[in-house]
């Protein structure tokens, strides 16, 4: 059991070194944004996450028409 143990532990800890070789290794290493607006392509396109497009999706337009029923 304590091997097992051990064991278990040692991979775990190579796993989150080689995770983090990056950021070992470069001055200022740091993981890539996997943010939807951070993406290059994705502004290119005029994709935006989720809740950027809600919050303009909701906003009021001020060139509406006001209709009288």
């Amino acid at each position: 059991m304590l091997k097992v143990s051990l064991l278990t532990v040692g991979i775990v800890a190579i796993s989150i070194a080689l995770l983090c070789i990056k950021l070992i290794v470069k001055p200022n290493g740091k993981f890539v944004s996997s943010h939807i607006s951070d993406n290059k392509e994705m502004q290119k396109r005029g994709i935006h996450c989720v809740q950027s497009m809600d919050k303009m999706m909701r906003q009021k337009n001020p060139h509406k028409v006001k209709e009288i029923i």
